[in-house]
C-alpha cells in the first residue's frame, strides 16, 4: 500500500522537539505513522531499501522489516539513527522536517550519552566524623544482615527512603563502614545514580554503563562485557557469586534503575538510598529514615559546636533543633554557622533563628538553615559559592574556583577549606569538590538574584578561558607537532595574566589532568553552545580533537556535535566546517562510515565556499579515509592525492605527512608495494626525530606491514614495538590497539599464535572499551587466523563469524572478505568442502569489486579445493 496523508488536511504533524525522552520520540515516530496514513512495516520496509539502493547502499546492508518495527517500540534504551531518518524520510521527505528529526535525535542523543558517563568506585566515600544518632536503624541493618547470614540468603537495604537532607546517604557510607570493621567485605562497590540531581544535564546513570563500570573493578576484561544490559547483569550476578560484597547504591531514581544492579547473591549487602519508596523491590528490607529525633538532633550539635556555650536558656539547643525541623542537613549548615561566631551563646543562635524565621516566614527547615549559614559567611565566601554553582560540571578544583572568583590559588583553595567546613560543600575526591543538590540549588537562586548577568557572564567566561588555556597546554604536551593545527587563543585574554594553572609540562600529568577533567569539559562544551559562548566550544572542539580520537569516542561525538551546532549559531561556517569534519572523522572511528561520507562532504563544501586550502586538504584527506575503510580504494587515492597537493602549496609539512602515510596504506590495500613503502618513509621524514608520536606510530604500522608481506619479520617487529611506546607516551588507546593488531598479525604469520592472540586479545579489548567496530574486526579476524594456525578451527568458526557479523552492520567490504577467507579455511580444515568453497567464492566476488591483489589468492584456494575434490573421486 501507499502511504497517504489523513484525511483532515490540517491534521498537525508530529513534534519530535517536544520529545525529552527516547520513549517521547518514540511515541512520536509511533504518531508520525498514524499521520502518514498507517502504512504497513513492509511497506516502510520497501521504502527504505528503494531509496538506498538508488543511494548506491550495497544490498547486504539492506533494512528488515522486523528491525523497522522494532524502532517503533517503546522501552529502547537507543536507537539506530539512520534508519529512524530513513523510517522518517519514507513517510514525510520534507527536508526541514527531516531535519527537525535529525536535532531532536541529537539531542536525545547528548541525554543518553550523559546518563552513560558515570562514576563507580571499589570504595565507600570516606564516613563522616561525628556521626550521630541513627541506632534503631543501624541495629535493623545488622539484624537483616545476620538474618541473611542466617538463612544463606542476599539482603537487600533498598528503602533508605527520605527528603532531600534526611542523611541517607551518609547512613549508608556510616553502615558501611561500620559493617566493614565489624567483619570486613571482600569487595565493595560504590555508585552515585544521581536519581534527582537538579541540573538537567546530569539525567540518572544508565545501569548498563554503571555494570560496565561494576564489571571493570572486578577485573571483567573489556571484552568479555556484553552489550545487552540483561547479559551485563547474569556476568556481573556470575561474577559476585561465592563473594561477600557490600554494593552502595546511592539516590536511586526508581526501582527499574536498580533491578540490573543487585546482585541478588548470598552473603552480599545492597544498601539502596532514594528518594522515593522502592516498595516495588519485593525482596529487600523497607527502611525508611525520618528527621531526627530531638534527642539525637540536640546531640548532634553539641558534638557539632562543642565548645559553644549554652547561655541563659537552657532549652535553646531544643529551640535550635525545633526551627530546623530535626532535618541532618539544615542542622549541619547551622552548626556551621555556630562555629564561626565566636563569642555567641546556644541562646543567641536560638535567638537570631527566631529572628529569621518571622521575618522571612520560612517553614522549611533547610532553606531557614541555608539562609542563615549564607547569611553569615564572609561576602568573598558568599560570592565564591555563588560563581560554583554555576559551574556547569559535577565536581571541580581550586583551580576552578580560582578561575571563578579571579583569586590566586591559595585563596581558593582556603575558601573551598572553609565552604566545606560550612557543610556548603563536600568532597568527593581527595582535591575536588562536590555541592549538595540542595545547597547548589540554593546557591544557584542566590547567584541570579545577587549578581548581575554581565557579572556572571564575565565568571564564566574565565572559567571556560581556564579550561580551553589548560586543554590547550596539556595537549601542546603530548602532541607538541600539532600546536599551529590547533586554535590560536585570542590575546591577550587566554590565558589571563596571573590565571592560576596546572603544570602540565610532564607528559603524565597532562594525560592526568585531561582524563580527570574529561566529564568536565565535555560539560562545558554543552553548555558553551547552548548558552552563548560558540567560539569557546568551536575551539574546545579542535583543541581536544587529538585527544578523544584516541579512545573517548562517545565523549567526542558530544563535544564535536555541540561544537556544530554553536558554529551554526554564531554564523561561523569556517567553525561549521572544522566541526563536521571532527564529527566525520569520529563516525569513521565508530564504524559509521555513510555518517562519515556525509559529515565531511558537507565541510569540504563549506572550505571551497570560504577558500581555505588547508581546510580542503583537511576534509578531502579524512573523505580519502572513509572511502578507504569503504574498499573504494582508487577515489580514495585520488582525494588523498589532492589533499596532498594542497598540503604542499600551503607549506604545512604536519599535513602532509599525515597525508603521505594515509595514501601508504591506499597503495598498500592495491598491492603498489614499493610507492607506499616511499610515502611511509616520507612521511616519517617530514616528522623528523620529536614530531607528532601517533602519526609516528602509524607510519611504522604501515611499514611493518609492508614488510610482513614481503617476509622481512626483523624489521616488522623493530618498527611495531617503537609504534608501540610512541602510542603508549601519547596515551592513544586506539593507536595502541593498532600496533597491537598488529604484532598480533605479524605473531602469525610466524608460527607463533599463543604470541599473536595475546595480543590481539588486548587489541580487541580496547577497540571494544572504546567503541571502535572497524578495529574489533579486525583484532577478531586475527583471533581466527591464530586460531587456525594453531589447528583450531572451532575457534576459528566463532572468530570469523563474530567479525563477518560486525564488519557487514558498519559496510566494512575488506573485513567482511577476510572473515569469509578465514570461514573458508576453517570449513576446509573440516572437511566441509561446500561450506568452504561458498565462503571462497563470496569473499572472492568482494575482492574483484575492491581491486585488489587478493583476488590471485583465491582462485589459488578453490583451485586447491577442486583438486581435493578430485583426488577423493
Amino acid at each position: 500500500m501507499d502511504a497517504v496523508r489523513p484525511d483532515d488536511a490540517f491534521a498537525a504533524i508530529p513534534d519530535p522537539g517536544r520529545a525529552r525522552t527516547l520513549d517521547e520520540l518514540i511515541d512520536e515516530l509511533r504518531s508520525l505513522k498514524v499521520w502518514a496514513g498507517d502504512p504497513s512495516y513492509e511497506w516502510i520496509t520497501s521504502e527504505i531499501n528503494d531509496a538506498w539502493t538508488a543511494a548506491g547502499r550495497p544490498a547486504g546492508e539492506s533494512a528488515k522489516r522486523p528491525t523497522v518495527g522494532d524502532c517503533f517500540k517503546p522501552g529502547r534504551r537507543r536507537l539506530n539513527t539512520d534508519l529512524v531518518i530513513a523510517i522518517v524520510q519514507a513517510l514525510h521527505p520534507d527536508v526541514g522536517y527531516v531535519t527537525q528529526w535529525r536535532q531532536a535525535l541529537r539531542v536525545i542523543g547528548g541525554e543518553t550519552r550523559a546518563a552513560a558517563q558515570v562514576r563507580t568506585q571499589d570504595r565507600l566515600p570516606p564516613d563522616l566524623v561525628g556521626f550521630t544518632g541513627r541506632s534503631t536503624e543501624l541495629n535493623q541493618l545488622r539484624q537483616a544482615l545476620h538474618h541473611s547470614q542466617q538463612n544463606g540468603g542476599a539482603v537487600v537495604i533498598s528503602a533508605i527512603a527520605g527528603m532531600a537532607g534526611i542523611g541517607k546517604t551518609q547512613l549508608a557510607i556510616h553502615a558501611g563502614h561500620l559493617l566493614t570493621g565489624e567483619r570486613p567485605f571482600d569487595r565493595v562497590l560504590f555508585v552515585n545514580l544521581r536519581g534527582f540531581h537538579p541540573d538537567p544535564a546530569q539525567p540518572p546513570a544508565d545501569p548498563a554503563a554503571v555494570l560496565d563500570g561494576f564489571l571493570r573493578l572486578l577485573g571483567v576484561p573489556g571484552q568479555q562485557i556484553p552489550h545487552d544490559l540483561d547479559a551485563r547483569t547474569t556476568v556481573y550476578r556470575g561474577q559476585l557469586a561465592g563473594v561477600r560484597a557490600l554494593v552502595v547504591l546511592d539516590n536511586a531514581a526508581d526501582a527499574d534503575q536498580v533491578w540490573p544492579l543487585l546482585p541478588e547473591t548470598p552473603g552480599c549487602l545492597t544498601l539502596v538510598t532514594s528518594r522515593r519508596s522502592l516498595a516495588d523491590l519485593d525482596a529487600a528490607t523497607q527502611l525508611t529514615v525520618d528527621v531526627f529525633t530531638a534527642d539525637e538532633a540536640r546531640q548532634f550539635l553539641t558534638r557539632a559546636a562543642p565548645h559553644v556555650p549554652i547561655g541563659d536558656d537552657p532549652d535553646a539547643a531544643a529551640r535550635i533543633a525545633a526551627r530546623c525541623g530535626y532535618l541532618p542537613l539544615a542542622l549541619g549548615l547551622v552548626a556551621g554557622h555556630m562555629r564561626a561566631q565566636p563569642g555567641w551563646t546556644l541562646t543567641d543562635h536560638a535567638d537570631r533563628l527566631d529572628e529569621r524565621h518571622q521575618q522571612r516566614r520560612l517553614d522549611t527547615g533547610v532553606e531557614l538553615a541555608l539562609d542563615l549559614s549564607y547569611q553569615h559567611l564572609p561576602a568573598d565566601r558568599q560570592r565564591l559559592l555563588r560563581l560554583l554553582a554555576l559551574h556547569p560540571g559535577q565536581d571541580f578544583d581550586a583551580y576552578a574556583a580560582a578561575a571563578l572568583a579571579d583569586t590566586g590559588l591559595h585563596t581558593a583553595q582556603t575558601r573551598l577549606h572553609h565552604l566545606c567546613g560550612d557543610h556548603l560543600l563536600q568532597q568527593s575526591t581527595p582535591g575536588r569538590y562536590t555541592f549538595h543538590d540542595l545547597v547548589r540549588g540554593y546557591a544557584n537562586t542566590r547567584a541570579h538574584d545577587e549578581d548581575r548577568p554581565p557579572e556572571r557572564r564575565t565568571a564564566l567566561t574565565r572559567l571556560f578561558d581556564y579550561y580551553l588555556a589548560t586543554a590547550a597546554a596539556a595537549m601542546n604536551t603530548l602532541h607538541p607537532a600539532e600546536v599551529h593545527h590547533r586554535p590560536h587563543t585570542p590575546p591577550p585574554r587566554i590565558p589571563r595574566p596571573g590565571m592560576p594553572v596546572p603544570d602540565l609540562t610532564d607528559r603524565g600529568a597532562a594525560l592526568a589532568w585531561l582524563d580527570t577533567e574529561r566529564p568536565t569539559l565535555v560539560a562545558v562544551a554543552a553548555h558553551t553552545s547552548t548558552y552563548g559562548w560558540p567560539t569557546h566550544t568551536v575551539r574546545l572542539s579542535m583543541t581536544l580533537f587529538c585527544y578523544l580520537g584516541g579512545g573517548h569516542l562517545v565523549d567526542a561525538v558530544a563535544v564535536h556535535g555541540h561544537a556544530y551546532q554553536a558554529a551554526c549559531h554564531g554564523r561561523d561556517p569556517i567553525g561549521q566546517a572544522h566541526a563536521l569534519t571532527n564529527f566525520g572523522d569520529t563516525h569513521l572511528r565508530l564504524g559509521r562510515f555513510e555518517a562519515a561520507v556525509e559529515c565531511l562532504q558537507n565541510a569540504l563544501n563549506l572550505f571551497e565556499q570560504a577558500a581555505s586550502p588547508v581546510g580542503q586538504a583537511r576534509a578531502l584527506r579524512t573523505l580519502g579515509i572513509a572511502e578507504t575503510y569503504l574498499g573504494h580504494y582508487r577515489p580514495a587515492a585520488r582525494r588523498i592525492k589532492k589533499a596532498l597537493t594542497l598540503y604542499q602549496q600551503a607549506g604545512d609539512r604536519l599535513g602532509e605527512a599525515n597525508t603521505l602515510i594515509n595514501l601508504g596504506t591506499v597503495e598498500t590495500y592495491l598491492g603498489h608495494y614499493r610507492p607506499a613503502a616511499d610515502h611511509y618513509e616520507q612521511g616519517l621524514i617530514l616528522f623528523g626525530p620529536d614530531g607528532e608520536r601517533v602519526a609516528q606510530a602509524y607510519a611504522l604500522n604501515g611499514l611493518s606491514e609492508l614488510e610482513i608481506r614481503i617476509g622481512r619479520p626483523g624489521p616488522a617487529v623493530d618498527h611495531l614495538q617503537q609504534a608501540l611506546r610512541l602510542c603508549r607516551q601519547a596515551g592513544n588507546r586506539i593507536g595502541e590497539a593498532w600496533t597491537l593488531d598488529s604484532l598480533g598479525k605479524l605473531y602469525t604469520r610466524l608460527g607463533q599464535p599463543a604470541q599473536a592472540t595475546e595480543h590481539l586479545l588486548q587489541a580487541a579489548v580496547i577497540h571494544r572499551e572504546t567503541g571502535n567496530p572497524y578495529g574489533e574486526a579486525c583484532a577478531l579476524n586475527g583471533l581466527g587466523e591464530a586460531a587456525h594456525t594453531a589447528s583450531h578451527p572451532s575457534d576459528a568458526l566463532t572468530h570469523h563469524t563474530a567479525a563477518h557479523t560486525i564488519a557487514a552492520d558498519t559496510g566494512d567490504r575488506r573485513q567482511q572478505a577476510r572473515a569469509l577467507i578465514g570461514l573458508g579455511h576453517a570449513h576446509h580444515t573440516l572437511n566441509h568442502p561446500g561450506q568452504a568453497s561458498q565462503h571462497y567464492r563470496h569473499a572472492l566476488t568482494l575482492y574483484i569489486d575492491l581491486g585488489v591483489p587478493e583476488v590471485d589468492q583465491i582462485h589459488a584456494y578453490l583451485a586447491a579445493l577442486d583438486d581435493n575434490g578430485s583426488e577423493q573421486r
